[in-house]
């Protein structure tokens, strides 16, 4: 537009300088009264066209400026990966409330639902939340090279869910591998397009990265994700104290994924989320749903959870779904794991990593995710 506008402005000088010098010519010899009387009728002329010609040049530069934003709204859904460690705790819950809430408004396409827990009852909690927002065919798949486990089968919600909500899987034994659900559905994407979102473990991110080629791709894992992901999209680490459960629990794989994604990282730390309370608003509600029940079981057995629960996995969906703004504001750097569990971070204009940084004021953002988490699934 700046250069538009620059020309509109050379185009008009030359005018000017054309009429200047014509006029110099054609009053040679004539009286100073005359020429003063021949100036005095031009010049109101000029600076009339003057204005008409700047207004008009900012109108159309501010028209393009609306068109740009229209077209920048015009987006296909963004096709997502969630790799959640459900079970070991209920923002995950809320996490894929969200997710689902961003399907149903036509923000995101979900391709696929996996596990990073090997806690037996995740797979089939995922299935359950899958199905009751009417999508009970997503892929679904369970660590089955390494990885770790934790579950909150102590507070008896994600049994609770399978006894009361309809689902096939019994237990992670009843789903592929992780791997192999991410190799396959990322083979069949389009290049450069595929946004995957962690809310857990990295344990899959790793093994995906180290997989070798296969029946389904002749690709290598890293050659794989370097083809077929667009973003990767992390709740992970902390970035003021630098222990966080999602990097620790398995802390060689945090360490492996994080030094070795060949595509850009985003990382919505535990700040971010820790101050961004819900769940209230679900219990509250009175529904018994496959969110509101872990929110109020959650809630009632936990004293440190009367207030509700820190939303830290829903922020990552949201930044993946929605992009940063008006949530966010972001940094550029490095994100460092080190093997034994600790998070750290490195300013660096030039640097991979893309780290979330508090923008939207923390009341407005814990009303728009708990809005999201109160979603109910499309009516058929």
């Amino acid at each position: 537009m700046k250069r538009n506008y620059d020309l509109l402005v050379h185009k008009y000088s030359v005018c000017v300088m054309g009429f200047v010098l014509f006029c110099a010519n054609h009053t040679k010899g004539v009286g100073l009264k005359k020429i003063q009387k021949y100036f005095s009728l031009t010049l109101p002329l000029l600076w009339l066209g003057a204005i008409c010609w700047l207004s008009y040049s900012c109108q159309s530069k501010t028209t393009d400026v609306k068109q740009q934003s229209s077209i920048d709204k015009i987006t296909e859904p963004i096709p997502v990966i969630l790799d959640t460690d459900i079970s070991g705790d209920y923002d995950d819950v809320g996490a894929m409330a969200v997710l689902h809430a961003l399907a149903d408004k036509g923000e995101i396409r979900i391709l696929a639902t996996v596990a990073s827990n090997q806690s037996p009852l995740v797979a089939p909690t995922i299935e359950v939340i899958n199905t009751y927002f009417g999508r009970p065919d997503l892929p679904i798949g369970a660590p089955k090279i390494s990885g770790t486990t934790r579950d909150s089968r102590n507070i008896h919600w994600p049994d609770t869910l399978m006894a009361n909500f309809p689902h096939t899987i019994q237990s992670n034994d009843d789903v592929p591998g992780a791997v192999q659900v991410y190799r396959s559905v990322l083979n069949s994407q389009p290049d450069t397009s595929v946004t995957i979102i962690t809310v857990g473990y990295l344990t899959n991110m790793k093994n995906l990265l180290q997989s070798p080629p296969d029946s389904i791709s002749s690709l290598a894992g890293k050659e794989l994700i370097r083809k077929k992901v667009k973003t990767w999209v992390a709740m992970a680490g902390d970035f003021e104290d630098g222990r966080e459960a999602n990097v620790r629990k398995d802390s060689a794989a945090s360490h492996y994924a994080i030094s070795n994604w060949p595509t850009p990282v985003v990382f919505s730390g535990f700040e971010i989320g820790n101050d961004i309370v819900t769940g209230l608003e679900l219990v509250k509600s009175g529904e018994r749903t496959p969110i509101t029940i872990p929110y109020r079981i959650g809630i009632s057995s936990r004293p440190i959870d009367r207030k509700g629960r820190p939303s830290w996995d829903q922020t990552a969906v949201l930044a993946a779904g929605r992009g940063f703004d008006p949530y966010f504001s972001t940094r550029r750097g490095k994100f460092t794991a080190t093997a034994d569990g600790l998070s750290s971070w490195k300013d660096d204009p030039e640097g991979p990593h893309i780290r979330l940084v508090k923008k939207m004021g923390t009341e407005a953002l814990t009303k728009e995710i708990e809005a999201l988490m109160m979603h109910r699934p499309k009516e058929e």
